[in-house]
């Protein structure tokens, strides 16, 4: 499959209105619902994703536009979330990911360029050179891991309690 950017664009779109529409209103339960010692529940999921708005994403790239390759881009702790204390509701927390997101992608559509910029190399600091449509198709592919990953913790809430239907539930490890 060759990348296109508008279908990547689709995806990130629609990421946080499919987050808002599954997510609010539901009880505690769920949203704090993890797979045992070392993972993450909806809310950190979500503080996630919010990190990467901030400082993972548009940051790269437009350190990609602006140094190429000569040297490698900022490291992402991809856990950083997790040491920040929030008392933010899950609705606080969505808009705040809505409202970054969109601001990211008008930055996009502004920035980037498909018929330069795509092909344009950047060094990352563990992976060495990467090209602009790499990180864009991850940032999509990231954003769909981990709405698998929401659903995925949330289905194994119930695990044990779907009794003989387990067997037809993949879902559940």
């Amino acid at each position: 499959m060759q990348f296109n950017l508008e279908e990547t664009i689709e995806i990130l779109e629609r990421t946080p209105q499919t987050l808002d529409c599954f997510l609010s209103g539901l009880s505690a339960g769920w949203l704090h619902c993890n797979e045992g010692a070392g993972t993450w529940n909806v809310h950190e999921v979500i503080d996630h994703l919010i990190e990467g708005e901030k400082n993972n994403w548009m940051p790269r790239l437009m350190f990609i536009l602006k140094e190429g390759e000569s040297k490698p881009f900022p490291s992402f702790d991809r856990y950083s979330h997790l040491n920040q204390v929030s008392e933010q509701t899950i609705a606080q927390k969505l808009l705040a990911f809505k409202m970054l997101r969109n601001q990211n992608l008008k930055a996009l559509k502004v920035q980037l360029d498909p018929g330069i910029h795509l092909e344009r190399t950047g060094s990352h600091p563990a992976f060495g050179v990467v090209k602009v449509k790499e990180l864009l198709a991850t940032w999509a592919v990231h954003d769909l891991t981990h709405i698998s990953q929401i659903v995925r913790v949330m289905a194994n809430r119930y695990g044990s309690d779907v009794g003989p239907w387990r067997e037809y539930l993949g879902i559940i490890k």
